[in-house]
């Protein structure tokens, strides 16, 4: 596992999820500015923890899946539906 090209493109897919950024959130009331959702990730030298989710070892292929995705500088594939324009 390439830790150091994880850390580079999730660095650089927050970007294009738009960390840092404000949102214009309507309201009834009115509006107000809004961060958008972020989601931790853990990497841990024997595996992950997304969120508060549970711990997820390097050797399930759903965890290898997930970082194979970031490592080829997709977002995570398992997190498209709920999250279509990227965490």
């Amino acid at each position: 596992i390439d830790f150091d090209l994880i850390l580079e493109n999730v660095k650089d897919l927050n970007a294009l999820a738009g960390e840092g950024l404000s949102e214009i959130e309507h309201t009834p009331r009115g509006a107000r500015l809004r961060q958008p959702q972020s989601l931790p990730l853990t990497l841990y030298q024997d595996g992950i923890v997304m969120g508060e989710g549970p711990f997820r070892a390097y050797e399930e292929p759903s965890t290898q899946q997930y970082l194979q995705d970031i490592m080829d500088g997709y977002f995570p594939s398992e997190l498209q539906p709920h999250y279509p324009n990227g965490i």
